[in-house]
Order: structure tokens, then C-alpha cells, then sequence
């Protein structure tokens, strides 16, 4: 037998946990490094072994590699901006091992302002030719409307210097920093400005000061939804299905909603009824599903059921929370467990004022 396998080799075990892919990774590390030093065939010789090591993880894992010097290699692994994979780029860093000649970071770091450079065909994209300023609202104070300007930008290129100007903001300001801190953000050109240009170069330490204002003004704020009053809204789809909702009236009337300003929308789909809605059955399971994770995001710990939708086979289950990193690895697991059961998917966002659920106001 032991015969057999040395010539057909052994399956590899699949990995299963972060300790699971730094023990793979670690067997390999010595190969990958002469593979990145010496750069031939990167893409065949090391990503295309890294990748599905990483999707075994999870769905979600990016990465970049190169040398810091000679003798060491680093792997940044990131999460291209998705907020729900941010917590676990985080923590599989957080548990690599130290390996000889690696360096291993969690998400794209911000860079020096002399160092980001971004060409795309004819364009580029620096200090020399981006600048910003941003827009003050009465209504949202909290709120970072950010306008990037481009020298260059006209109607013919925007869409290109759009998105050359995002990828030089997430290389200036830092995965992490451009992902999670400003709140709406403009592309356009010098004819469309309406403010005195700020250097581009100043974003970084605006965005610095705005987000330790926030924190200062909202730290420790919760909310206790025992006593809330709920609503029942009802009405009717085109296709003649009815829409149900229960919302938390008190929550949506509430003056701190900034102090918890990411938003969970979990989708959760159902095989309907004629009229849209679910069987007794799913119906029961769809009130499990929603206990069990009240049961694990609290408003005590920050976490608010705002309320739900349900229409079109479809119920719609929808938080605000204080943080994005345990949402996320909620659903995760949330989501495996019930796999066989519903189709479920979420999405988290970032929305000081909640203006996502203004449609249930006064109703």
C-alpha cells in the first residue's frame, strides 16, 4: 500500500482552518519563495496553488506578492474592499506562524503620498493631478462626502479615471482606511467643482481627524430594544403578492443612529406559496433562524434589529450595528449551518443615518 502511494502520490487534506492553511503553506514555503525571488511563472508556480488553498478557507481571500528585500517575500492577503471579508483576512494573519524569509500582512497598507504612482494607458494618477474637497451637510454632520478631483477628467475618460482613482486611494489612504471611513465619495473635473481644491495629499490626515471626531462623539452610546414599540406594515407588489414588514418604530425615530453606522441586510430565500409567502414550516424555521441570531448579535453588544420584509419568497432581516468584523463571521457560520435549509446571503454596509430604511417611514 505504501508502495501505491508513492507512486501516485497522496491527496492533500483539504483545509478546513487558519491553522489548517499555515500548515499547507508553511510545508511550501521554501518553494514559494524561490519562485517569487527568482519571478518566473508566479502565477503558475505559486498563485495558482495558493487560491484554492484559500477558496477551501473561504470564498472572498485576495492577495499580492513581491520581495521586501533579498532575503525575505511578502504575502499581503486582502479583501478588495468587501467589508465582510475584512475580519477574516484580519484574523488569518493574526494566526500565521513566523515563517523564514516571509512576511505576512493583513490588507493593502496605506502608502506615502511620493509613492503612489498609478498609470493606466495614458493616464495617470499622483499628487500632481488629484486633489479633493469635501461637502459639510446640515442635515448629516457625521456624514464624509468626499469630491475627487482629476485634471485630466472629462466625459469621454470618466469612467476610467474613476476607477484609476479609487485604486490610487486604496494604495494612498490603506485598504482598511478606504473601505471603512468615508462615506460617499465623487469622481470629477475641475469645471464641475464648487470649493476651494484641497492638495490631495491632506485626504489622509482629514479622513484621520474626521473618523477620531466620530468616535469621540459616539463612543459608548447603546440602545435597549426590550421596550421598543414595533409596526406592522402591509401592502401590495405589482404582481398582486403582499409585502409584510415589522419594523422597530422607536429604533427608526431614534437621534444616535450614527453612533451605529453599518448596516447587516440578510436575504434569506424561501420556496413560497402562490401568494409569496411560506409554508408553516418555513415559516417556523424562518423564526428560528431570526432567534438564533438575535441570539448572537445583541443590543447590548451593539447589534440593533431594525426589523424585517418578507414578499416574493424572499424575507429580509436587517441590523445596525456598531462594527462590521462580528456580523460578518456570524453570518459565515450562520449561513453554513442553515445551507440545507434556505438560500441565504447578506450584505453589509456603511450608513450613518440609515437613509436605507427611510421607505418605512410614515407608514
Amino acid at each position: 500500500m505504501s508502495f501505491l502511494k508513492k507512486i501516485f502520490g497522496s491527496k492533500e487534506e483539504p483545509v478546513k482552518s487558519n491553522q489548517d492553511f499555515w500548515n499547507w503553506f508553511q510545508q511550501n514555503a521554501e518553494s514559494f519563495f524561490k519562485v517569487v525571488k527568482d519571478g518566473h511563472n508566479i502565477e503558475k508556480d505559486f498563485f495558482d496553488k495558493l487560491s484554492p488553498k484559500l477558496k477551501e478557507l473561504k470564498d472572498g481571500f485576495y492577495f499580492l506578492a513581491g520581495m521586501v528585500n533579498n532575503e525575505t517575500a511578502e504575502l499581503v492577503l486582502t479583501a478588495d474592499g468587501i467589508i465582510s471579508n475584512i475580519a477574516f483576512v484580519e484574523d488569518l494573519v493574526a494566526d500565521a506562524p513566523k515563517i523564514k524569509g516571509w512576511l505576512f500582512t493583513a490588507l493593502k497598507p496605506a502608502l506615502n503620498i511620493a509613492d503612489v504612482n498609478i498609470k493606466m494607458g495614458d493616464l495617470n494618477f499622483n499628487k500632481d493631478n488629484l486633489s479633493f474637497y469635501y461637502t459639510e451637510k446640515a442635515n448629516f454632520p457625521d456624514e464624509i462626502d468626499v469630491s475627487v478631483i482629476h485634471s485630466d477628467f472629462n466625459e469621454e475618460n470618466k469612467d476610467h479615471i474613476t476607477n484609476g482613482t479609487y485604486i490610487f486611494l486604496d494604495n494612498f489612504l490603506g485598504e482598511l482606511n478606504f473601505a471603512t471611513t468615508i462615506d460617499k465619495i465623487s469622481v470629477i473635473g475641475k469645471d464641475q467643482a464648487t470649493q476651494e481644491l484641497i492638495p490631495i495629499e491632506k485626504l489622509k490626515d482629514f479622513l484621520i481627524w474626521r473618523e477620531k471626531e466620530f468616535i469621540e462623539r459616539y463612543d459608548g452610546i447603546r440602545h435597549d430594544t426590550e421596550n421598543d414599540q414595533y409596526n406592522m406594515l402591509e401592502a401590495t407588489l405589482k404582481n398582486g403578492n403582499p409585502l409584510l414588514a415589522v419594523v422597530n418604530t422607536d429604533l427608526l425615530n431614534w437621534d444616535s443612529k450614527a453612533s451605529h453606522p453599518w448596516i447587516l441586510n440578510i436575504e434569506v430565500k424561501f420556496s413560497a406559496n402562490e401568494n409569496g409567502m411560506p409554508n408553516k414550516t418555513d415559516y417556523q424555521l424562518l423564526n428560528d433562524f431570526e432567534d438564533e441570531i438575535l441570539s448572537l448579535l445583541k443590543d447590548s453588544d451593539g447589534y440593533l434589529n431594525i426589523g424585517r420584509e418578507t414578499a416574493n419568497g424572499i424575507r429580509e432581516i436587517f441590523f445596525a450595528c456598531k462594527d462590521f468584523r462580528k456580523p460578518s463571521k456570524v453570518m459565515h457560520e450562520i449561513e453554513i449551518r442553515y445551507a440545507d435549509k434556505f438560500d441565504i446571503s447578506h450584505e453589509i454596509y456603511r450608513d450613518k443615518y440609515w437613509k436605507s430604511f427611510d421607505r418605512f417611514k410614515g407608514n
